[in-house]
């Protein structure tokens, strides 16, 4: 046997795989009384038997070859018309044909199979020695059913196997993705650690005022850049399908928690005010640590986008089994189209479009929010913005 090449291989297994390929021509042979039924693979250069049912010795298995040229399925492939032949020897187009002289056959028919995206396949054909009852309705339709049956089936396991490689793409991507989350949050992290830490010792030390500004510039950068990562890590997580991950408590001290997220928040805009009121007169049980970096990056938002020399308020309060957090700042009003927006990931509103950064800190709060049951919102009127956290189950 002649050795092909692996997409002829691949398409004579993928009509071995189909699992009535058998069943469609066993019911040929006994409706026809033909002693032979193939499906062949027909292309320019190459005529191949992909499945068979041979009850008459005729000598050809599956993957094995006729020569083109000697076939009527070569000239089917040019005209894309079914050929049916009762008996050859009383057929005025057929008596003299070559081919059946060098096969030895009186009766005959094939079926053009065509692929969803009209390609020629091959075709669905039986040949007997004697001569048959082929040029009727009931055989013409039986093939033609079978012939459109076999195209569906090739169209559907190429959809399939489309689809696994998709697959296949998409857990490549996700391991390059976790490559990326790994970089980040070990080789990017660590250094800039290392860096936030020797600008905060250098601080402590006597220096001159030029130098402690250009230090306070490298521990400032440090901090953003820190949340920045953190903000890429949390949105690379969410969107690998793990979401933000919670590890709840119930916490008397979020008081602290909030004042330190202040406290950071004061040190990089010294020039700023925050008025901050806290009254929580119930436990609130949450992830600490998720809940400063919401508060963090509602705070540095409001700091961000606020003219200077005006003041930023927070508020929180717990009652009535909830926990309501919000920050307001003043600034231009933002129109309802873009407050709807403001929570995508990557979005740049008007406001912000002139600032640096990602566009994942609102994000990020609001999947925080999310992750704890509860909801983030926005309303601007009067020239001043507000953003308000709200998390049930005090």
């Amino acid at each position: 046997m002649v050795q092909l090449s692996k997409e002829l291989q691949a398409e004579i297994d993928a009509i071995q795989k189909i699992p009535v390929i058998a069943n469609i021509l066993e019911a040929i042979v006994k409706r026809t009384g033909m002693g032979f039924a193939a499906i062949a693979r027909v292309t320019d250069e190459k005529w191949v038997a992909c499945a068979v049912l041979d009850k008459i010795s005729f000598g050809l298995a599956p993957g094995e070859e006729l020569l083109l040229e000697s076939t009527i399925c070569n000239e089917i492939r040019d005209t894309g018309k079914l050929v049916v032949i009762d008996h050859v020897d009383k057929d005025p187009e057929f008596a003299k044909h070559h081919t059946p002289a060098k096969y030895g056959f009186q009766s005959y028919i094939s079926v053009p199979i065509i692929r969803k995206d009209n390609t020629f396949f091959g075709t669905l054909c039986a040949i007997d020695p004697n001569p048959h009852q082929l040029k009727n309705d009931d055989v013409i339709n039986m093939f033609t059913l079978y012939a459109d049956l076999i195209a569906f089936h090739l169209s559907a396991m190429e959809q399939v196997e489309k689809a696994e490689n998709q697959l296949k793409e998409e857990q490549q991507t996700a391991e390059l993705r976790d490559s990326f989350i790994a970089i980040l949050g070990h080789d990017l992290r660590n250094p800039l650690g290392a860096v936030s830490n020797s600008a905060q010792l250098l601080l402590r030390m006597p220096l001159d005022d030029r130098s402690k500004k250009l230090v306070s510039i490298i521990k400032d950068s440090s901090y953003r850049m820190n949340g920045l990562i953190e903000n890429v890590l949390d949105f690379a997580r969410g969107k690998l399908g793990a979401g933000i991950q919670l590890n709840k408590q119930p916490n008397e001290d979020l008081t602290r928690v909030l004042q330190q997220v202040v406290t950071e928040l004061q040190t990089i805009w010294p020039k700023r005010s925050i008025e901050m009121l806290v009254d929580l007169k119930q436990t609130v049980s949450c992830d600490p640590k998720r809940i400063a970096q919401l508060f963090s990056n509602l705070l540095g938002n409001a700091l961000s986008h606020s003219p200077d020399g005006t003041l930023v308020h927070v508020n929180a309060s717990s009652d009535n089994g909830k926990f309501i957090l919000s920050v307001s700042n003043e600034g231009p009003d933002i129109d309802p189209e873009t407050l709807v927006n403001l929570f995508q990931p990557f979005f740049k509103g008007p406001v912000s479009s002139s600032k640096k950064g990602l566009g994942l800190g609102l994000y990020i709060a609001s999947e925080i929010a999310r992750a704890h049951e509860g909801s983030l919102s926005a309303e601007s009127h009067n020239d001043k913005i507000c953003f308000t956290l709200q998390l049930p189950h005090c």
